[in-house]
């Protein structure tokens, strides 16, 4: 009987360990918070890596971009570059409407992903 309490003991030990890492691991992994951003490409600069959007309330959002992120270019776009680096991409899309997928930490917004939203040009950026 003595057995079976010190092994049931350990299993218990063992169990509550491992809820306790999944926890932890659950909690480090929620600090990349994700936010969603729809408007006008309005300005992209090449050397700084950053593009401005603004929304259609007319908020102006600067949004760094990295060699990683992701960009979905309009069913217009010919097939195989769909997908493409994003200077590729984003080197004729000032008056386009995107929405942009980004993170930010210190005030920095680095864009995740970048898709283009409608096949028209948008007026906004005149304004």
């Amino acid at each position: 009987m003595l057995i079976y309490s010190k092994r049931l003991r350990t299993l218990f030990a063992a169990l509550v360990a491992l809820t306790i890492t999944i926890g932890l691991s659950t909690a480090f992994a929620q600090d990349d918070v994700f936010h969603i951003v729809k408007g006008v490409v309005k300005s992209v600069n090449k050397e700084t890596k950053t593009i401005v959007v603004k929304t259609a309330d007319g908020t102006e959002h600067t949004i760094k971009y990295t060699d990683s992120t992701v960009v979905k270019g309009s069913k217009d776009v010919a097939k195989g570059t769909e997908t493409a680096s994003v200077d590729t991409y984003l080197a004729a899309k000032t008056g386009t409407q995107v929405t942009v997928k980004y993170t930010e930490k210190g005030g920095e917004k680095t864009a995740v992903g970048i898709k283009d939203g409608s096949k028209a040009t948008a007026k906004a950026v005149a304004q």
